[in-house]
């Protein structure tokens, strides 16, 4: 099974594809730091990496998307994006929540307990809670030091490095956005069942920054 993989939960633009059978390998990958501009160049980074892993649109069977936690207009891109590929090819869409993506791509964040935490701005941090590779608690927004007040002392910590830091944890290092290969092999069980995938939902976990002006 051959997948296209997508991800703008964090602020690294995600984008690659992949092949299912016994395993999960990564056929080609873009990971591009941008916490802007993901409309302008996650369409061309798609069939950089189709051309890449010589793989034609029509050969696709899925596309997997990160549904967050992450800011409303970057989340909305992808999302939109990975729909619209759906949508074009004739394709089912299955989402993931990006934590699970990032945990699901860390072989060490499957062992024992794990926090992962990205940036969720307003001086708050997006988090979920695994014990080896299950997600227990989340994900969930919160502020650092609430959230240090609640915390067990886990095993692993991936995600944002700086955001660990705020919580006096370290972040294992190149964890900071989900892989391609994390991505599908949070959907595996998905792809690989024949019913209909659930509708993509975004986590946004609260409102947008922009609110609509009342009228006069």
């Amino acid at each position: 099974m051959l997948v296209l993989a997508i991800d703008t939960a964090t602020p690294v633009l995600v984008v690659g594809v992949g092949r299912v059978d016994g395993t999960v390998s990564t056929l080609a990958e873009r990971r591009v730091p941008t916490a802007r501009g993901h409309a302008e160049v996650l369409s061309g980074l798609a069939l950089d990496c189709l051309a890449e892993a010589d793989v034609a649109r029509s050969d696709l069977d899925a596309v997997v998307v990160g549904c967050g936690p992450g800011p409303f207009t970057g989340l909305r891109v992808g999302m939109a994006s990975a729909a619209a590929f759906a949508d074009a090819l004739d394709l089912r869409a299955v989402g993931v929540c990006s934590l699970d993506a990032i945990v699901a791509g860390t072989d060490v964040a499957r062992r024992g307990t794990t926090l992962a935490v990205t940036d969720a701005r307003r001086r708050e941090i997006y988090w979920a809670r695994y014990v080896d590779g299950v997600r227990t608690d989340g994900p969930a927004v919160q502020a650092p030091a609430t959230l240090a007040d609640d915390l067990d002392h886990p095993d692993t910590v991936v995600g944002s490095p700086d955001h660990a830091g705020l919580i006096g944890l370290t972040a294992e290092p190149d964890t900071e956005a989900p892989t391609v290969a994390g991505l599908i092999a949070a959907a595996r069980d998905a792809l690989v069942d024949d019913h209909e995938p659930e509708p993509l939902v975004p986590l946004y976990l609260r409102r947008p920054d922009a609110v609509e002006r009342a009228r006069p």
